[in-house]
């Protein structure tokens, strides 16, 4: 959505692989905003999605579109951890603890990168069995001599059945909060992100008298249909 809109401002030309043929016939509101952006849609099966990082799947785009510059699902890339790194400078207040959302895992490992050696980082992963991006966040902080650091961790049990998966209660959840709050969420990332870090404040999870940034990362645009 943020790219579609970023190339037409910049006079750049965007492609974006869509993972499900059958989306092409019924596309949701995030589609239709970034074609009315100027985005070319392709639609491919989920089964070749998966194939997106493999060279031949590569070779088959280049081959279609010609000459382009790839930014991977979620921008996992060391370019992408840079750009995300950005964000901690534009915190002002003091705080203890950053938690945010995760889908990939390049936003955390910004955020790691980013953060001064006496903050820490909280990742609520909202795919189901978020545990294997523990290694993918280390991967990406490679490049940075960070993969080793210690100040950061996953909280795996908040995914809702998974991405793009909710239940009523965490409908209700959001439905409270932003009564409560009047800050909008979002229910694929930032709606789960802030259930799961007031639910660790119960849990007496964070020490007392600690300050903890929740980090919303948008996406407010998924809520419509």
């Amino acid at each position: 959505h943020a790219l579609a809109k970023a190339a037409m401002e910049e006079g750049l030309n965007s492609i974006g692989i869509i993972r499900g043929e059958e989306l092409h016939d019924n596309l949701n509101q995030t589609l239709v905003d970034v074609q009315s952006d100027g985005m070319l849609l392709d639609f491919i099966s989920r089964e070749l999605y998966k194939k997106k990082e493999e060279t031949e799947f590569i070779k088959s785009l280049e081959q279609k579109y010609g000459d382009f510059y790839l930014i991977p699902e979620g921008g996992k890339s060391k370019e992408g951890v840079l750009g995300c790194s950005e964000i901690v400078k534009e915190i002002d207040i003091n705080y203890d603890y950053i938690a945010l959302a995760c889908g990939t895992g390049t936003t955390i490992a910004g955020i790691v990168k980013g953060l001064p050696h006496d903050k820490k980082a909280i990742g609520i992963p909202v795919l189901k069995g978020g545990n294997f991006l523990e290694n993918d966040i280390k991967k990406l902080l490679t490049p940075f001599d960070k993969e080793q650091v210690n100040n950061w961790n996953l909280q795996t049990d908040y995914h809702f059945g998974g991405y793009g998966k909710t239940t009523p209660e965490l409908f209700s959840f959001i439905e409270e909060f932003e009564t409560n709050f009047n800050i909008p969420l979002d229910p694929v990332y930032t709606g789960k992100l802030a259930f799961g870090i007031l639910d660790l404040i119960k849990k007496d999870f964070f020490p007392k008298n600690t300050s903890i940034i929740i980090l919303h990362t948008g996406g407010l645009q998924g809520k419509r249909h």
